[in-house]
């Protein structure tokens, strides 16, 4: 018994190896969830293998991610994993240099990144004074979560808080001394 094969099987059969093809090398899209461990160190290479599939996207969150992980088990170390990554981030290219340093030092340091310029302060900062001491009051409670929260750095906080109750001062009397200056 011989049988025959009808073009239109041909054209369909070739129509569902085309349509298969296709969809093999269509490419998934990176899956960017959260870290689910409590572990930072576990957390961190979560992370890391996400930036590293196409989630770069998501670095803020992440981020974010890592800092609510690091609040569960605060610890002075805590610091030094957060800069690991940091410099991790800038050597694969995800960050430059100063988008790094501008992370660690907006959470973990004292000095604060909404004031860093050399500006001369009557004609830059006090026509946006408002705006300047909203930015830092908001870095301030960043260095809340970083120094206190994450690194149980008091001391590092209480002197940043202090830092930016001087620089509300200055700012006031410089800006009182522009405007009388005019």
């Amino acid at each position: 018994m011989k049988t025959t094969t009808s073009p239109r099987f041909f054209r369909a059969a070739a129509l569902l190896a085309a349509t298969l093809a296709l969809s093999a090398c269509a490419s998934q899209p990176p899956a960017c969830g959260s870290p689910t461990t409590k572990n930072l160190n576990a957390a961190v290479d979560d992370v890391k293998s996400s930036l590293r599939g196409g989630c770069i996207a998501h670095f803020d969150r992440f981020y974010d991610d890592l800092l609510r992980i690091a609040e569960g088990d605060p610890k002075p170390g805590n610091k030094r994993v957060f800069s690991e990554f940091l410099v991790w981030s800038s050597d694969e290219g995800l960050l430059s240099q100063r988008q790094a340093k501008d992370y660690y030092n907006r959470y973990f340091n004292v000095k604060f990144m909404s004031l860093a310029g050399d500006y001369n302060n009557c004609s830059h900062t006090c026509p946006r004074r408002d705006r300047v001491l909203l930015e830092m009051e908001r870095e301030l409670g960043d260095k809340e979560r970083g120094l206190l929260k994450v690194s149980l750095d008091n001391e590092g906080y209480y002197r940043a808080d202090e830092l930016f109750q001087e620089v509300e001062l200055v700012l006031e009397a410089t800006c009182t001394a522009c405007q009388a200056g005019r």
